[in-house]
């Protein structure tokens, strides 16, 4: 088994086509498909701040659900759309009103259909995953050794937002514990969520969100070859998104 994970995409249509291409794939039938059989393997934060959320969905929805080419873990945004989705009275801030502005101007057939393939594909993914065969775990913000095998409420906070303090910096952003530094095991952490200029690899964990939405690059780790590609970014620069670990 051959995987590509794929770090936050957060409705950036076009870099994920690019990437697809610079990693092999072709697009046929209104999906991509490697000729080699690899699986991609999308970490989460599929939606919002992006152009084209929607568009993602859509394919995501077919690789994963349709057509079984591909596996998907959900992120913290994919929570939130998910709760909107359900009726639940959800802030539609931090990039949420940028999908919802966009499911707004759908008539109300094609809005059920979108609802229905993104309550679909969420309601089938696992929490995070286990791929013995590369010796990997994909999570969205990381995953603790201990919490392997676990999937109660403190292990979802833990996924989809990161080691949290309960505190924020200057800027608003909240403050997040540097897990990967103490991780010690031997299988590899896939993660993503916390916007990095470049992959960074800490013990056996990589932190794959390069940041596409916010300028940078589209990054997707190969295994069991442990290989980086990116593809760059069109969308404006925004140095205050970033997080440095120094």
């Amino acid at each position: 088994m051959k995987v590509d994970c794929i770090g936050d995409v957060h409705g950036c249509i076009d870099e994920l086509h690019d990437l697809f291409q610079t990693l092999g794939y072709h697009y046929e039938n209104q999906v991509f498909k490697h000729p080699g059989g690899r699986v991609p393997v999308f970490l989460g934060d599929l939606t919002d701040r992006g152009p084209n959320s929607l568009a993602v969905i859509r394919l995501v929805y077919r690789m994963v659900v349709t057509e079984k080419i591909a596996r998907y873990v959900p992120g913290n945004h994919c929570n939130k759309l998910y709760r909107f989705f359900l009726g639940n009275n959800v802030q539609q801030k931090h990039g949420l009103e940028t999908t919802v502005q966009e499911y707004e101007t759908l008539d109300n057939k094609e809005k059920q259909h979108i609802r229905e393939q993104f309550m679909s594909l969420y309601e089938q993914a696992p929490l995070y995953l286990e791929i013995p065969e590369v010796n990997a775990v994909i999570a969205h913000a990381g995953i603790k050794e201990e919490y392997i095998g676990r999937t109660d409420k403190q292990v979802k906070s833990f996924v989809l937002y990161g080691d949290t303090t309960g505190k924020s910096d200057d800027l608003g952003r909240p403050i997040r514990r540097d897990w990967a530094k103490h991780y010690h095991g031997k299988r590899w952490i896939i993660y993503g969520h916390t916007p990095v200029k470049a992959p960074r690899i800490i013990h056996h964990t990589i932190n794959i969100d390069t940041g596409c939405v916010f300028g940078n690059a589209l990054t997707a780790y190969q295994l069991p070859e442990q290989t980086i590609v990116s593809t760059p970014s069109t969308q404006p620069w925004n140095e205050e998104k970033f997080r440095s670990f120094d």
